[in-house]
């Protein structure tokens, strides 16, 4: 059994072809979305028209869920600039998206964590801004309950692998659109991947045994970081440029 799971794409069309591209060059035809799809200063109408003819697996990101549940003027610039990018039948597809799901019996999915579509699973912040590695025993805590021996979650763009109790094994894919981002929440905090390329993971099954196999694939991130300077967010370019802030 083996297929790929992408995350948090924000639009980023040029990225998500790079990605689906290396897919289809490893052979595999079988993906997953964790969610997080069109939100951002890019290119979210033509994402979501290749998303929507692909009909992916897909669970719905906390993004995916402030399109649908704001108004225009009540949301976040970077989901008001997507929203008004998309068709109402883009927006019909994202209020079809479970929040969580399970894939062929073998993997969870979810976008963040079990419950809450906006919760680092595997990250904490401290006071002064810095991500680490939040403590296993908080880790397992979210994973109670949760029986397959494969779980995906997105949301905070770092590919991630842990080990969990019960051989089970949780991954985190890293981003497809976006490898640098900042928020304010609970403290102001980076998060940066260091490049521009697009990331995604490659699942594997073998003697009953899951593995995870990270990619990341270089694309023109350049148009897209000029896009997001011509469109008034100097943040986004530069995290697109250089995959720091």
């Amino acid at each position: 059994m083996r297929f790929a799971a992408i995350a948090d794409i924000h639009g980023n069309a040029l990225a998500l072809e790079a990605v689906l591209a290396d897919i289809a060059a490893q052979g595999i035809t079988d993906i997953v979305n964790l969610g997080d799809c069109f939100s951002g200063p890019l290119e979210a109408g033509k994402t979501a028209d290749r998303l929507l003819a692909l009909n992916l697996p897909t669970v719905r990101g906390n993004h995916d869920r402030y399109l649908t549940e704001f108004s225009p003027e009540h949301m976040q610039t970077s989901d008001e600039a997507a929203y008004h990018d998309l068709s109402p039948r883009h927006l019909d597809w994202l209020r079809t998206l479970p929040a969580e799901l399970v894939y062929r019996g073998e993997a969870y999915l979810c976008h963040a964590t079990p419950g809450n579509d906006n919760l680092y699973w595997t990250e904490t912040i401290a006071a002064d801004g810095r991500v680490c590695l939040k403590a296993q025993a908080e880790i397992e805590a979210l994973a109670e309950g949760i029986t397959q021996p494969l779980i995906l979650c997105g949301h905070t763009h770092l590919p991630r692998i842990i080990a969990l109790s019960g051989g089970r094994l949780l991954v985190n894919p890293g981003s497809v659109g976006c490898p640098a981002y900042d928020d304010d929440q609970p403290y102001f905090h980076k998060v940066e991947n260091g490049h521009p390329m697009a990331s995604y993971a490659i699942l594997e099954k073998s003697a009953d045994r899951w593995t995870a196999h990270f990619r990341t694939v270089a694309y023109d991130h350049m148009a897209m970081s000029e896009l997001a300077r011509a469109n008034g967010r100097p943040e986004w370019a530069a995290g697109l440029a250089k995959g720091r802030l």
